[in-house]
């Protein structure tokens, strides 16, 4: 068997390169060791937004992407990608002033083209008795502006339903043994079903989230590793409803970001960042940061104090692929880093982070890069009119 595009890692970022190749007109094959969506696809935060707090540390670039394909998401998956309200309480002791978050929002506004789903308010006083019993002791204001949510895992396999309407084919489970380059392509051996299997592909994208490193440990020749730092963010859910919407909260002991949302009928209250340095297949939320989000939750809305990890209705974790080096995950670039070693492996593409709000884009960008090692073909289709359900 011969592709000219093979993906190794079926999660959005995976199979969003799936999707872009097979809608150019090439041959697709995708392998995934477990199932779609089965790794950090399904252990997001839910959200489909341009990334309001990335203003902060300067990434406007990403927040304009991102708001851009916010955008196409809600055409083209509207049973998937919902807007929603979004509200940030600013109470006496918040690190960010009322005046600075407007100033934020407007820039928000803006880079959506001053699209209608840029729009924010503030909420007035006398509205405050509708917001889920939010604490109102020395609040000052609370904002409402509008972002989107999504069942991340949904998602992800309504964009590989996609790529195989399109003629991608997926191997699942199917586990990469190795990758050999001969005479500008790849001899790829796979184990499937208990044996190995071969096929060849002229060009390999290693989508492989977090054990992108350990996929690259089976390439030859070797191909040039950046490094990373793996970070955990987890989340819980807790069984009761919140009505109002989705709520952007400052944990109290070290001021970041957390959201408290409505999720199936339940709250979903994430995420944490903690370094990460096991693997990643046992990755899951430690008692640590269930009772940091608990606590954060329970500042904001009371009621919510009567939980703790024994009576959730769910934990779980996900992890980052941030850049290595000294700086805090906060401030880190959140940009998919796109790598390629022209001179040692040429067709060979790495995939390190990645939003997935942008997985569309980022799948456009993967594809500029690897055109020049594919034979030409006659496109089929454009992925920003591409309906997904």
């Amino acid at each position: 068997m011969s592709y000219d595009v093979a993906v190794i890692g079926a999660g959005i970022q995976g199979v969003g390169v799936a999707q872009a190749a097979a809608a150019a007109g090439y041959s697709v094959v995708i392998f995934e060791k477990n199932a779609p969506a089965s790794g950090t696809s399904c252990k997001s935060s839910k959200l489909i937004h341009g990334g309001l707090r990335y203003l902060e540390s300067g990434q406007f670039k990403l927040v304009y992407e991102c708001l851009n394909e916010r955008k196409l998401l809600l055409k083209n998956a509207p049973d998937l990608v919902e807007l929603k309200p979004f509200f940030i309480p600013v109470y006496k002791d918040t690190s960010r002033s009322a005046l600075k978050i407007q100033i934020g929002l407007n820039m928000y506004k803006a880079l959506t083209g001053f699209d209608k789903s840029g729009q924010f308010k503030k909420i007035p006083r006398s509205d405050w008795s509708a917001l889920d019993g939010l604490n109102t002791n020395q609040l000052k204001a609370v904002f409402q502006y509008w972002d989107a949510q999504t069942d991340d895992a949904k998602l992800t396999k309504a964009v590989l339903r996609s790529a195989q309407t399109l003629g991608a084919e997926l191997f699942c489970p199917a586990e990469i043994v190795s990758c050999e380059q001969e005479n500008k392509s790849w001899n790829i051996t796979f184990n499937r079903e208990g044996g190995d299997s071969h096929l060849t592909a002229k060009v390999v994208v290693n989508a492989s989230g977090p054990w992108v490193n350990g996929v690259l440990n089976r390439i030859n020749p070797d191909f040039e590793k950046n490094p990373v730092d793996l970070v955990k963010g987890s989340h819980i859910v807790v069984p009761e409803k919140t009505h109002g919407g989705i709520y952007y909260l400052e944990a109290p002991l070290d001021k970041r970001a957390v959201f408290v949302m409505p999720w199936e009928e339940q709250t979903m209250i994430g995420t944490t960042e903690k370094a990460f340095n096991g693997d990643p297949d046992d990755v899951q939320a430690s008692d640590e940061e269930i009772s940091y989000l608990l606590e954060t939750a329970s500042f904001y809305f009371p009621k919510f104090s009567q939980y703790n990890k024994n009576n959730l209705t769910n934990s779980f974790a996900g992890l980052r692929v941030l850049p290595g080096g000294g700086d805090n995950a906060f401030s880190k670039a959140r940009d998919t880093i796109i790598h390629e070693d022209k001179l040692n492996s040429p067709g060979l593409i790495s995939l390190y982070g990645g939003k997935l709000t942008a997985y569309r884009a980022t799948a456009q960008q993967v594809l500029d890069k690897i055109l020049p090692s594919l034979p030409s073909r006659t496109a089929v289709a454009d992925t920003k009119d591409l309906p997904l359900s």
